[in-house]
């Protein structure tokens, strides 16, 4: 059963940290972006972990975490039951949290890790960038059940595991209390870390021009640019997706939208050819967002494109199949879309 809001004494300390370190951790864009990542205690029988749609940097100022029974989480799982569906707003990952026997569980959507984790030769450079730190990497697995299942076959071969690199999808850090786990993703992310291509600076006049009088406008971020300015970036996005997040947040099995489009001529009718997309590539000048673009997809696509611009134009590539973009879970794309597309103040 799901528990109310019931916070012993005894227990109000190690969520204390938890909720500290969440909101550290949920304020770097480089390492988490808009809902995107979760993270859990197991207190007394209890898995605390973040409620679906909520931002890790929110975790000081609202209640973010839901108190879930830890036996009957692992009896639905024992049943080949998906335990997300069964608590109302639990984290799609809650399964990934309660299969890990650690007591706080950290995932986060890390842009260097990530930069790795799509990599066809990953796993090899790895070894060598993490050894002497207990970890493993993870092969692409939907989210949810699937995901905790090749958790626990790749924990049951390498017991002592804490670092879990997860192909095409994040990271993964554990440990037994929340100061030990953010001292740990600081180190992978130390040796994980790689500096990003500087790209060439938008053309900020002609995209100025373009948005005047229209539904379209400037993004904030002006690293989004670099999607249509750099075309070591274009050229690999239009490869292919390369993460789930790319797919699920763009509405796009395919990377058209993230192709960069010719720069409009004066009164041709682009905004009605474009007008369903929520961000337009412009080729050599950079990029305009949707007025109505949800922060959520507004966070992934920045998150994309830090990635990408940490991918150097030889690196042998990974992207999802046909099958494996098909394959993800119809419960879990349309919560991540219905979540996209409430705004956050």
């Amino acid at each position: 059963m799901q528990l109310k809001e019931w916070k012993p004494s005894a227990q109000q300390a190690g969520l204390d940290r938890l909720l500290e370190l969440a909101s550290r951790v949920g304020r770097d864009p480089l390492l988490t972006q808009a809902s995107t990542g979760n993270m859990s205690a197991k207190l007394d029988g209890v898995l605390w972990i973040k409620a679906s749609g909520k931002w890790m940097a929110d975790a000081l100022r609202e209640d973010i975490i839901v108190p879930l029974e830890l036996p009957a989480v692992l009896e639905y799982m024992r049943r080949n039951v998906d335990p997300s569906a069964r608590f109302h707003g639990a984290s799609l990952e809650t399964a990934l949290h309660a299969a890990l026997p650690h007591r706080v569980v950290l995932h986060v959507h890390c842009v260097d890790t990530i930069a790795w984790a799509v990599r066809a030769d990953g796993p090899v450079e790895l070894r060598r960038l993490l050894l002497g730190i207990p970890w493993q990497w993870v092969p692409y697995t939907p989210s949810g059940l699937a995901l905790s299942r090749a958790m626990e076959h790749v924990l049951a071969a390498n017991p002592g595991t804490d670092v879990f690199v997860l192909g095409n999808h994040g990271l993964v850090v554990a440990g037994e209390t929340a100061e030990s786990v953010e001292a740990l993703l600081a180190e992978v992310r130390r040796r994980l870390a790689i500096r990003p291509r500087v790209a060439h600076p938008a053309d900020y006049a002609a995209l100025w021009e373009l948005s005047k009088n229209t539904s379209w406008d400037l993004p904030e971020d002006d690293t989004l640019h670099a999607l249509g300015t750099d075309p070591i970036t274009g050229g690999i996005l239009a490869g292919g997706v390369l993460c789930p997040c790319q797919a699920i947040f763009s509405a796009a099995g395919t990377p058209a939208v993230f192709r960069p489009v010719p720069c409009p001529e004066p009164g041709e009718a682009w905004q009605r050819r474009y007008s369903g997309r929520p961000f337009l590539v412009i080729e050599g000048r950079g990029v305009l967002v949707s007025t109505s673009i949800a922060p959520a997809e507004l966070a992934m696509v920045s998150g994309l494109a830090q990635v990408v611009q940490r991918l150097n134009k030889s690196a042998p590539l990974r992207y999802l199949s046909n099958a494996e973009i098909a394959g993800i879970p119809t419960e879990v794309a349309d919560r991540y879309r219905q979540l996209a597309g409430t705004r956050r103040m």
